[in-house]
């Protein structure tokens, strides 16, 4: 009774010694999705006052953890019953990540002028029209994290298909909530930056001293930091999606397998992301007409 106690217990620490080496390959593969996850999120949990930075992050983080839990049972489900369902969703997960990078940097290139050339908002608003506006941000947050969670989630699922169903459940359980807890936890901590800021620019009474400057610096330094994030995010997206294809789509696989690694995931995810985008183009000016 005793040695098959301990049996079990030895069969637990081994099954946690698999999850945790699995959970780490897995938490790299989804880099590259986490990076634009903190981008997205750090850009729409700032631009409020400063006390009311933190309620709208905790209510965007509330509902990603809402989203992991409505996606998670349906992925798990899908690789019991239907496997194949997996790899096709993961592709269409690859066809959006690339479409998101090659459509940023189309933006960047052709519509750069026109928004930075937007006007000052000086309207005053109301108490209520102030509310409404976080929540309909809140909304998109959490709108645009279900969908990068999915992403998440798939990829993460991808690295231990070969895995018994406990083992997928928990590799794939645990770098949800890794993904959940670090991007947000990171997002808190940037959105707080510009008031540690103005703190250090209020300590004290003199000009140009030690704090101000350093205050001064952490102020400017919370857009430069988003827009990093952006540039790095974008750059992942479609190293993600190109490594996606390369290993999922044959025939991509033998055309790039003699090319540099890196070489043949970014140039596939951009040229994949944009012939998605040329199409979405297409459409949308078809329906217009």
């Amino acid at each position: 009774m005793a040695s098959g106690f301990f049996a079990l217990f030895d069969d637990i620490a081994v099954l946690m010694d698999d999850v945790a080496a699995m959970s780490k390959l897995a938490t790299k593969k989804t880099a590259g999705i986490l990076g634009d996850d903190l981008a997205v999120n750090a850009e729409k949990a700032s631009g409020f006052v400063s006390k009311r930075e933190m309620p709208v992050l905790w209510a965007i983080t509330k509902g990603s953890f809402l989203n992991k839990l409505i996606i998670l049972p349906l992925i798990f489900l899908l690789s019991a019953f239907l496997p194949k369902a997996v790899t096709v969703i993961l592709v269409l997960g690859g066809a959006f990540l690339a479409y998101e990078g090659a459509e940023k940097i189309y933006e960047f290139l052709f519509h750069r002028k026109k928004a930075e050339e937007h006007e000052i908002d000086t309207k005053v608003y109301t108490e209520e029209e102030i509310l409404a506006h976080e929540q309909t941000k809140i909304k998109s947050a959490i709108v645009t994290d279900f969908i990068l969670s999915l992403e998440i989630v798939i990829i993460a699922l991808s690295t231990v298909l070969d895995q018994p169903l406990v083992t997928q459940i928990a590799v794939t359980s645990v770098v949800a909530i890794i993904a959940t807890v670090g991007v947000y936890g990171i997002v808190a901590l940037l959105v707080r930056i510009d008031d540690l800021g103005l703190r250090l620019i209020n300590l004290n009474d003199q000009d140009d001293s030690v704090s101000d400057k350093i205050g001064h610096f952490l102020v400017a330094l919370l857009p430069k930091i988003i827009k990093a994030l952006a540039v790095i995010g974008t750059i992942a997206l479609i190293l993600v999606a190109g490594g996606i294809f390369v290993h999922e789509i044959e025939f991509i696989h033998h055309v790039v397998e003699d090319w540099n690694s890196l070489l043949a995931e970014f140039t596939t995810g951009l040229v994949v992301g944009f012939i998605v985008l040329a199409l979405v183009m297409l459409v949308k000016k078809i329906i217009g007409k």
